[in-house]
């Protein structure tokens, strides 16, 4: 998070920095560095923040997570190339490539076991 306000209208009522529960946070930064390409700073061994270019965001050290509360929904231009990254790197396909208005997304489980998507509208 910024250490200074923020004070651009455009930024009001937008999403800031999104968290997420890691099992294991060095395995989480590994499979989303590798497949995403973000970048990670930790504060202590029980949590570290990403940064993917557009959002911010962190990881928290916890016993267990739990799918199907919050969706995060990823954008790619190649969605074929991305769910191949995600298996490639450990993720496990949730709901393998399906169309809907608008598009075509996938679901995957992270290592810690969040369910994220990547929609692409291609």
């Amino acid at each position: 998070m910024p250490d200074t306000p923020r004070n651009d209208p455009a930024h009001d009522r937008t999403i800031d920095y999104i968290e997420m529960a890691a099992t294991d946070i060095d395995a989480t930064k590994r499979f989303y560095s590798e497949v995403f390409g973000w970048r990670f700073t930790d504060y202590g061994p029980d949590y570290t923040s990403f940064e993917d270019g557009r959002l911010t965001g962190g990881f928290y050290e916890a016993e267990s997570t739990r799918r199907g509360t919050v969706l995060i929904v990823l954008f790619a231009l190649d969605l074929e190339a991305m769910e191949e990254r995600v298996r490639a790197a450990g993720g496990k396909i949730a709901k393998p490539i399906f169309e809907f208005p608008g598009g075509r997304r996938f679901h995957f489980v992270d290592p810690s076991g969040n369910e994220l998507a990547v929609w692409s509208d291609r």
